[in-house]
């Protein structure tokens, strides 16, 4: 069975529910608030509750968070690849979530911003196995550049799955243009893909990206509650959604780009994998907190209620 080498970051997210975000200098009254594992989590989370051998190669820390970090992946069951940072605790991030499901973040990194090459050798990936390279990892000063020259040096046969997140905005950056060739399969939303293709809608930006990405790249695009587009060799495909009531978003795109990962390693076929991803996501969003994702039995049975196979 092929695995998934999460490269990104885990951190440690403080989730509060607000009715609205206030303005600049104002106060308001949270209804909720708690410390959840997040960042990379929910990615890790998703893959492995739908039956994906995971191992997360990044960095944790010592200190409160990162004990925090760890037993969460233990109870996950995701094989935890490195040893734990002795200078740094793991991150923080302060996730808002309003009334309408919308949310903001504020990061403070921590020990899994740093990521040598000789950590990333302490861990052989094997042909199948696929490697997931998020975008706010090519931001990070301590592991971009190992990062990257690690997956460049990838043999062929492991598939390079890259999530390039709201801040990896242009094609132009350095370790992006050396990235972008070696990608096998792109998993994004339709805000992201349009922003870093310059596209002004979601068609526009599959064509677009193909000018970016080898020919044969996998590409996937979310759309929220209208599902997704997947694109290869410019056959462009519209999945479509589930209707549910939302509560909050936070996660739901980790959740989609898990069990696509999933589906495609249990060698499905990638319509079949998004929908059982499309299916993820909805489940999500009608949950509080951001490693949300449900697992293979309650995809399969939302599939069945909607579609009846």
């Amino acid at each position: 069975m092929p695995k998934m080498l999460h490269t990104g970051q885990v951190m440690i997210d403080l989730v509060m529910a607000v009715d609205k975000l206030p303005q600049s200098g104002g106060d308001v009254l949270a209804q909720s608030a708690r410390f959840e594992a997040g960042g990379g989590f929910n990615v890790m989370a998703a893959a492995r509750r739908n039956g994906l051998p995971v191992v997360y190669l990044g960095g944790h820390g010592k200190g409160r968070f990162g004990d925090m970090a760890r037993e969460a992946m233990t109870a996950e069951g995701i094989r935890i690849g490195l040893g734990q940072s002795t200078e740094r605790d793991t991150g923080l991030c302060v996730a808002l979530t309003e009334a309408s499901a919308e949310r903001t973040f504020i990061s403070c990194i921590g020990a899994e911003g740093e990521l040598t090459a000789e950590d990333l050798a302490s861990v052989p990936a094997e042909a199948g196995d696929f490697v997931y390279v998020s975008g706010y990892s090519l931001l990070h000063g301590g592991k971009a550049q190992a990062l990257v020259n690690w997956v460049l040096d990838l043999p062929d046969g492991i598939k390079v799955v890259f999530d390039p997140g709201p801040l990896a905005d242009s094609p132009d950056a350095p370790l992006m243009k050396a990235l972008l060739p070696r990608i096998d399969l792109w998993t994004s939303n339709r805000v992201e893909a349009q922003r870093f293709t310059g596209a002004t809608d979601i068609g526009a930006a599959l064509k677009r990206l193909v000018d970016h990405l080898p020919t044969e790249v996998l590409m996937v695009v979310r759309d929220g509650p209208q599902g997704c587009w997947i694109s290869q060799r410019g056959d462009h495909q519209h999945v479509p959604g589930f209707k549910v009531v939302a509560v909050d978003s936070n996660g739901a795109g980790d959740a989609h780009a898990g069990v696509f990962v999933a589906g495609l390693a249990h060698g499905i076929s990638a319509v079949e994998a998004a929908r059982r991803a499309n299916a993820a996501a909805a489940l999500a969003v009608t949950r509080w907190g951001p490693a949300t994702s449900p697992g293979a039995a309650e995809v399969d049975a939302l599939i069945w209620k909607t579609f009846g196979a």
